[in-house]
């Protein structure tokens, strides 16, 4: 990368890259962890209520990349001591720090969108109510 006119790389973690979005990119880069980063944005979130979120992540997959995602200090994993087990995922502070960067990445998704095509609301079938008990 070039600063003011002199070249920089970064060393990392026994890596070299060549410029900033490459650290980026391998940080937070492929088809997934941007989503999952997504849906942690606002609240901590089960591995189901992941996996229904994000269509097409296969169970594999979502493991894979929360593991990654915690390895990388941007999710915390939480089990608590009951039976069965509960996990939760939620944003470190570190995680919550790449939030104006999804943000950003949103907004330029949805303009994409909006220019080149179309934004449809996804309609739903309304919940059915539980019925009393007589």
């Amino acid at each position: 990368m070039i600063i003011d006119g002199d070249e920089y790389r970064i060393r990392m973690n026994g890596q070299l890259y060549h410029c900033a979005l490459d650290v980026t990119m391998e940080l937070v880069g492929g088809k997934w962890k941007t989503i999952v980063l997504w849906y942690l944005r606002t609240d901590k979130k089960r591995f189901s209520e992941l996996r229904r979120l994000i269509p097409g992540i296969t169970e594999k997959m979502l493991s894979m990349q929360l593991r990654q995602l915690e390895q990388d200090g941007f999710v915390r994993r939480t089990v608590y001591p009951e039976v069965p087990p509960r996990v939760e995922y939620e944003l470190t502070a570190h995680g919550r720090t790449l939030l104006p960067l999804l943000e950003e990445i949103a907004a330029w998704g949805r303009m994409m969108g909006k220019k080149y095509g179309s934004i449809e609301k996804v309609q739903r079938p309304a919940k059915k109510k539980a019925r009393k008990a007589v």
